[in-house]
């Protein structure tokens, strides 16, 4: 089993920069897994923001994150990084870390999942 924990979200204005960290643990992880991150917004449904490839470690963003999200991550610490800049009031979500997808890597579908950390873009 793989455990995933977030950390790092809190309060922060518009326009603002914020990093949240994922660290992985646990028998069967590995540093070529594939990692997502996703988040939710109060009412409305759980969206894919960024993903890390495995061995080439490929990233891919969601179109309303582009140019403001960089997803990276540190194979020593078993840890990925999602750094947000430029943040705007619809940010303003939960945030969920992901491994292992069972499809594609923008799906829901994934076989391991964070508790979530929230972060808050304030006006």
């Amino acid at each position: 089993q793989v455990q995933l924990e977030e950390s790092g979200g809190g309060l922060v204005q518009a326009g603002g920069s914020l990093r949240l960290s994922c660290a992985a643990s646990g028998r069967t992880f590995t540093s070529t897994t594939i990692m997502g991150w996703f988040r939710q917004a109060p009412g409305k449904e759980r969206e894919f923001v960024a993903a890390i490839g495995s061995i080439f470690w490929s990233t891919y963003y969601a179109n309303s994150v582009k140019g403001r999200f960089t997803i990276s991550r540190d194979n020593a610490k078993n840890t990925v990084y999602l750094q947000m800049s430029s943040l705007k009031t619809e940010d303003t979500a939960v945030y969920y870390c992901a491994a292992d997808p069972k499809s594609d890597y923008y799906s829901q579908q994934y076989n391991y999942w964070g508790q979530g950390t929230q972060v808050t873009v304030s006006s």
